[in-house]
C-alpha cells in the first residue's frame, strides 16, 4: 500500500493558490483513478482505491501546511507503512510552472510542510514530487507569492502538466521511484 499526500491549506480562500498545488494534484489523481477523497480521518481528507492494481490512500491534510506531518505520521502508524511507501506532492518555487522533480529524500529546502513531515517521521527519507509553481518575482514576499493565485496562462500550462504528474505518480506506485526519476526528471522544461 502507498500513501500519496498532496500538501496544501484547507479553506476556499486557498483552493487555487500556488501553495495548494499538492491538493490540486490529489484531486487530479482522484478524478483519474475514480477515488473519492471525502472521508475525514487522521486530521485529513482521505480516500482509498487502486492505481495500476496497487492499493493506495490519497490524502489532503487539513491541519494547514505547517502541521502536515501530524496527519501523515498518524496514517503511517495506523497502516504500519514504511517511509518509502509515502509519496508527498508539493509546490516548489525554484521550478517553472508545471515542471516536476522527483526525489527519494532530501532536506526541506525551507518548505514548512516538508519540515513538519521530516520532524514527525524523524527522517528526510521519503519520496516526493516537487511541482513547479514558478519562481518568485524579485521584491515579492515568499508567503505572498505562494499564497497568490495562478495566472490564467499558468492554469492552462498546469492543466496539461498535471496529466504528467499523474503518470509520474503511477510509475512510482507500480514500478519504483528510480524509474520515475529517470523517466520524468528534467523532461518537463519548456
Amino acid at each position: 500500500m502507498k500513501l500519496i499526500v498532496g500538501l496544501g491549506n484547507p479553506g476556499m480562500q486557498y483552493e487555487t493558490t500556488r501553495h495548494n498545488i499538492g491538493f490540486i494534484a490529489i484531486d487530479r489523481l482522484a478524478d483519474k483513478y475514480n477515488i473519492s477523497v471525502n472521508r475525514s480521518k487522521f486530521k485529513a481528507l482521505v480516500g482509498e482505491g487502486t492505481i495500476g492494481g496497487e492499493k493506495v490512500i490519497l490524502m489532503k491534510p487539513q491541519t494547514y501546511m505547517n502541521l502536515s506531518g501530524e496527519s501523515i505520521s498518524a496514517c503511517k502508524s495506523w497502516y504500519k507503512l514504511e517511509n518509502e511507501d509515502i509519496i508527498i506532492m508539493y509546490d516548489d518555487v525554484s521550478l517553472g510552472v508545471g515542471d516536476i522533480r522527483i526525489r527519494k529524500n532530501g532536506s526541506s529546502g525551507g518548505h514548512n510542510g516538508i519540515k513538519s513531515i521530516i520532524a514527525h517521521l524523524s527522517s528526510e527519507v521519503f519520496p516526493r514530487v516537487k511541482i513547479g509553481v514558478g519562481e518568485k518575482p524579485k521584491g515579492w514576499d515568499l508567503a505572498d507569492y505562494v499564497l497568490g493565485k495562478f495566472t490564467p496562462d499558468d492554469t492552462k500550462v498546469l492543466d496539461e502538466r498535471l496529466k504528467v504528474v499523474c503518470d509520474a505518480v503511477e510509475t512510482m506506485v507500480v514500478k519504483n521511484v528510480d524509474t520515475a526519476m529517470n523517466n520524468y526528471n528534467g523532461k518537463m522544461r519548456r
